[in-house]
């Protein structure tokens, strides 16, 4: 008899904002397919990372523990283990597709195949590591660019890391990723094994790089751009003011900042970062279409998702690493027709990694009982489902470290043994401008919100205890 449990089919971008999808409230995108998967499908819309930073937030979800239980906090930091592994277990055969962030980039971490597509500059990290991609257009005679590459353009300072594809536009490393995630598909026997397929496109994360046809329709289109004052600026805490001012001297993904943008270097960067979010869009219609083709879609469950947003000059910063929501609220959606019932979209609170017990649910596989992450599977069945009270994200920043508690109205960041913060009513101020960090009046939000970071911290200890660094 054959495997009744369901595919499951798990899409992840990089550096992708909530407000990226037409469906979820953000008109200025064209994301057909994508409404698509919001419209049949589940949305939850207050779904937070555990961490700001690609690999942290990735091994978080790919092992169900937050950062400072896996001590995984930056990028290239040892990550080799995952659920990823039960799946395999339980006789799922588990496919890797683009981009998954471990390190060694190759590691097996319970894949019996991996096609690795890791990020586009590899300028500090893997420089010299050649993967699915490099080895691609290397067999066409083409030379990746890069960015000794973009350097050589003459607006390259004040480009704001948005550049034009000039290669053919097949050899896009999303293009690539999502070609090659349907030719394996078109290609590969389908076993009686139920497939678990990890796909991973690189974009939209900088260099911001679409192809011309998708970056023409944006460069012409109205875009809404922040306005950034030096009284807002002001009131950040020291290492986001520091950030700032490192990014705008390191060009790290080819992308330098600009302390001071013009409406223009603003609005061509949006247009590049949207362009690329299109392009994607239209690669997962085309894996849904050979999902379809090839018969997984009858019994098959897809996970959309990313590991962390952007914030596009949105309160005069670059890339990640703050602990506003353009970075800690990713879009994520479980589209399953006939299975769970679509055109629903929650608000309460979960974390990313919440992701990993469900999956693992849905295989019939029973989580680890110290697992941190909590299953939205009661959700996907339609059950009375509280969310979570608070969410957490935190990150090592300028030689310190922040953590993030935030629940339905205030949002607390906390800094290790230092004075400075920022406390913000989301409910008054939803924007996030208006630190109150210092206000006398909400003195007591203040101290019952560290409160819950510290019984946070000391329950997490106490119930991961046994943890002997499965994800490592």
């Amino acid at each position: 008899m054959a495997d009744q449990r369901p595919n499951i089919i798990f899409i992840i971008t990089d550096q992708q904002r909530f407000d990226t999808i037409r469906s979820l409230g953000f008109p200025y995108v064209d994301t057909p397919h994508l409404d698509r998967l919001v419209q049949e499908g589940i949305s939850f819309d207050n779904c937070f990372i555990t961490a700001p930073l690609c690999s942290p937030s990735r091994a978080s979800l790919f092992s169900g523990y937050y950062p400072h239980t896996t001590g995984i906090h930056r990028n290239a930091a040892l990550w080799r283990r995952s659920w990823v592994e039960l799946l395999n277990d339980a006789g799922y055969y588990c496919v890797n597709i683009g981009k998954m962030h471990t390190y060694p980039y190759e590691t097996a971490l319970g894949f019996h195949e991996r096609y690795v597509v890791e990020n586009k500059d590899r300028y500090y990290e893997g420089r010299y590591y050649f993967d699915e991609w490099d080895k691609g257009l290397r067999a066409r005679g083409l030379v990746k660019q890069n960015r000794e590459w973009y350097r050589q353009h003459p607006d390259y300072p004040t480009c704001l890391g948005a550049f034009d594809w000039e290669l053919p536009e097949e050899t896009h490393s999303d293009f690539f990723v999502g070609d090659m995630a349907t030719w394996w598909l078109e290609t590969k026997p389908k076993s009686e094994q139920p497939l678990f397929l990890q796909i991973g496109f690189p974009g939209p994360h900088p260099p911001y790089d679409p192809v011309p046809r998708f970056a023409k329709r944006y460069l012409e289109r109205e875009l809404p751009l922040p306005t950034v004052t030096e009284e807002q600026i002001a009131q950040q805490p020291p290492p986001f003011q520091e950030m700032r001012i490192q990014n705008s001297r390191s060009d790290k993904d080819s992308l330098l900042h600009s302390l001071h943008p013009t409406v223009e270097q603003m609005h061509r960067q949006r247009a590049y970062y949207l362009a690329n979010v299109t392009m994607i869009d239209e690669k997962v219609g085309q894996i849904l279409s050979s999902l379809d083709a090839r018969g997984y879609l009858d019994n098959a469950v897809v996970i959309f998702t990313s590991d962390h947003g952007d914030a596009l000059c949105d309160y005069g910063h670059s890339q990640k690493m703050t602990m506003y929501d353009i970075i800690t609220r990713v879009p994520t959606i479980v589209w399953a027709p006939g299975r769970f019932t679509g055109g629903r979209r929650y608000d309460q609170l979960c974390q990313l990694m919440d992701l990993g017990p469900t999956v693992l649910e849905l295989a019939g596989v029973e989580p680890p009982q110290n697992f941190e992450a909590i299953s939205l599977l009661p959700a996907l069945q339609g059950e009375a489902w509280a969310g979570r009270d608070y969410v957490f994200t935190e990150q090592p920043v300028g030689g310190g470290y922040m953590t993030m508690v935030r629940n339905d109205r205030w949002k607390l960041v906390h800094f290790l043994d230092q004075p400075y913060g920022q406390l913000f009513d989301l409910q008054a101020d939803p924007g996030e401008l208006d630190n109150r960090w210092d206000d006398p009046e909400l003195a007591h939000i203040k101290q019952e919100l560290i409160q819950v970071l510290c019984n946070w911290r000391i329950r997490s200890g106490l119930h991961t205890a046994d943890f002997a660094a499965e994800c490592r």
